[in-house]
């Protein structure tokens, strides 16, 4: 009798282990889904989700619930882009102000490629775009690339040359940098390492990689890939990792780690997985999303060839490529439809171009080493009141998502929650002091308590790229 209740106690956990597993790898549709084809999203810094109408100049804002949960969230309509620009594979970012910056477009409203140079800022506080003119003599941006740097500067690349920018935030002017690029940007993306230098890929030039150093406005050689990533002149997204590796997949459906040298050295690069051959066809990533998960492994949607059909999602978790359940439009997407961010909840929040935004979930849970640390913080808040908060590991171990040169949303700036009643309030952060990734050093920035939270005692975190800091208390009066 032991024996038996043994056996079945243990086949009841294993049982439970696996549903959770199960609901941990499962995509959830949003409640209220959009009544518009949801295109590139960012995340804002009072925790909701701006969502571009596809090829259009229409935006909308994801709100959560009183809980914060995106699934239940509801749907606002923002200012539209200034009249003219309509883009579709485009530089984009968050900047350490709060602002949202979106350059060029390989598309202008409509389906002839346009490469066009016109850009904007837009103003969450007061819902409003301004119209931002492209550095000078650059008549096209196209589906540019861009990376915020760890002062806080925009940096932006040119699609159709080997040119990139640096952008003034008080004068909106810019400056050429960038000396030294061996070939073109075209088709290629940016990943922001933890010593401030920035890693590409080439293409045109593969399987050369780069490394831009912001200290000296120089790229200089990062080494050669084992193996060639590139294919139909296109690649896929490179992910930096909490053990400080990046994660490269390629078009050709091979991937590759980097493992970034220190004081000087170039760095080594070793093979990764190989994606698999499907009913014949290689999968691989000839453009398309990847975002980095709470665990530390890496999702990524594929599919075979140039642009075809169906996608198929796979998790990178340090050594496998393991493949993950579909979305319920995956048979008829291609990965290039696809974009990933992640939400200050872990999850990823994924569009397609469709009505159908989706929910995952990963596997795990964070390393608590890789959580932000309060250092200081206010005991006491009020509402419509600006608070500083400091700490490290607000920025995160990595920009944790992207795409390459049609589409960036990366997430390591901190965001600051409060919970109070049972509800959960995002406070609007602005002022980063720095947007280094995997950084020990301390890094504070400003927080505005909304008007409508209601007096308590509650408690603060800080999340950045979706794990959340230990609490601390907080009381609003």
């Amino acid at each position: 009798m032991w024996y038996t209740q043994k056996l079945m106690q243990k086949l009841l956990l294993t049982l439970v282990a696996l549903a959770g597993l199960a609901h941990a790898q499962t995509w959830q549709p949003l409640t209220n889904q959009p009544s518009f084809g949801a295109g590139t999203s960012l995340l804002l810094t009072d925790g909701t989700v701006m969502v571009q109408e596809g090829n259009a100049r229409v935006w909308w804002k994801l709100t959560p619930d009183s809980t914060g949960d995106y699934a239940n969230g509801t749907w606002s309509k923002l200012a539209p882009l200034p009249s003219g620009y309509s883009p579709l594979y485009y530089a984009s970012a968050v900047l350490p102000n709060g602002q949202v910056v979106v350059n060029g477009g390989e598309y202008n409203g409509g389906s002839k490629p346009v490469e066009t140079n016109l850009g904007a800022i837009y103003n969450p506080v007061t819902n409003k775009w301004k119209s931002l003119a492209a550095p000078s003599g650059w008549s096209q941006i196209g589906d540019g690339q861009s990376v915020v740097l760890p002062d806080g500067s925009y940096m932006l690349g040119n699609c159709c040359t080997s040119k990139q920018a640096i952008l003034d935030f008080s004068t909106l002017k810019w400056t050429i940098t960038g000396a030294g690029k061996a070939d073109a940007n075209s088709e290629e993306g940016w990943t922001l390492l933890p010593d401030g230098t920035v890693l590409t890929v080439d293409v045109s030039d593969e399987p050369n990689t780069e490394r831009y150093d912001p200290a000296t406005g120089t790229w200089s050689s990062a080494g050669k890939t084992p193996v060639n990533l590139e294919d139909f002149s296109e690649m896929g997204p490179a992910i930096l990792r909490p053990d400080g590796t990046v994660f490269a997949t390629g078009a050709s459906g091979k991937t590759a780690i980097y493992t970034p040298g220190t004081g000087g050295a170039v760095g080594v690069w070793t093979s990764g997985p190989d994606f698999p051959v499907i009913g014949g066809k290689q999968v691989d990533i000839a453009d398309g999303p990847g975002a980095l998960l709470p665990n530390g492994d890496v999702l990524v949607a594929a599919s075979p060839g140039a642009y075809n059909t169906p996608m198929t999602f796979y998790e990178f978790d340090g050594v496998n490529l393991n493949s993950v359940p579909g979305t319920p439009n995956a048979s008829r997407d291609s990965s290039y439809y696809g974009r990933m961010l992640v939400l200050p909840t872990g999850q990823i929040f994924f569009t397609d171009g469709s009505k159908d935004v989706e929910l995952f979930t990963g596997p795990g849970v964070p390393n608590p080493a890789w959580a932000p640390v309060i250092a200081t913080a206010p005991a006491t808040v009020a509402p419509g009141k600006t608070y500083k908060i400091s700490g490290v590991g607000f920025n995160g171990m990595s920009q944790a998502s992207a795409y390459g040169d049609d589409a960036q949303s990366a997430t390591n700036y901190p965001l600051v929650r409060i919970a109070i009643g049972g509800n959960v309030y995002y406070c609007r952060t602005s002022g980063h002091s720095s947007m280094a990734v995997a950084s020990p050093a301390t890094v504070s920035t400003n927080f505005e308590v909304p008007s409508g939270i209601p007096a308590g005692g509650g408690e603060l975190v800080v999340v950045a790229n979706g794990i959340a800091s230990t609490p601390v208390a907080v009381t609003v009066n």
